[in-house]
């Protein structure tokens, strides 16, 4: 498994997928919609399955001494990689913005803890619909995308426009009260996002075993 990763890094994936994963450093942005920054880790994984396509890696990975499903494995664990990655490159922008500019984020949610949590649902949404349809075929890359995106965006959506209302004024906080509060959100995106990629795993293997290459 650790050389098809080595693979995925070093042949497959296309340098823009490096490029949006560092773009986690953007919660450091005055007055931005931070929601931005998971579909971001969303386009950075469509970009190396377009680009998987046109150079033919599902096909040259699958006439490697390996099993079906660790093709799948490894294309899971490189967007997993990549996902991960841009959330502990923002981690640290996210706690120096708290000094730079403690005023607050004007333009929607405080990166929080509750702003982790939703991003990993995002995610979450993003990776079931979007792997689990491309791997029916190995190829249809735009569709899946499209199919994944628009939910994942609505969900973006619902996160930066639900701090506005008073009520929710609680997930837009960076006090440490409302932090704790804000632990169940983050719990729950951690459980969803375990839960929703080993699901995703499961059913693009099963779809992608039945593929005529």
């Amino acid at each position: 498994m650790y050389n098809l990763l080595y693979k995925e890094l070093r042949l497959a994936a296309h340098p823009n997928l490096f490029v949006f994963t560092l773009l986690g450093a953007l919660v450091i942005v005055p007055a931005y919609p931070y929601g931005m920054v998971f579909l971001f880790g969303c386009l950075g994984p469509y970009i190396t399955f377009t680009y998987g396509r046109e150079i033919n890696d599902i096909y040259y990975t699958s006439l490697l001494p390996v099993k079906k499903r660790d093709v799948v494995k490894s294309k899971v664990a490189l967007v997993v990689l990549s996902q991960m990655a841009q959330l502990v490159i923002s981690l640290p922008f996210a706690l120096l913005r708290l000094r730079l500019l403690p005023e607050g984020n004007p333009a929607g949610i405080e990166a929080n803890v509750a702003y982790y949590g939703f991003g990993l649902m995002v995610y979450t949404i993003f990776n079931v619909i979007f792997l689990t349809h491309f791997f029916k075929t190995g190829y249809r890359v735009g569709w899946s995308f499209l199919w994944a995106i628009i939910p994942a965006t609505l969900g973006v959506l619902l996160m930066e426009i639900v701090v506005h209302f008073p009520q929710f004024a609680w997930l837009d906080s960076v006090e440490g009260a409302m932090l704790f509060r804000q632990l169940p959100i983050l719990l729950a995106g951690i459980l969803v996002y375990i839960l929703g990629t080993a699901i995703a795993y499961r059913v693009s293997t099963k779809r992608f075993d039945i593929v005529d290459l």
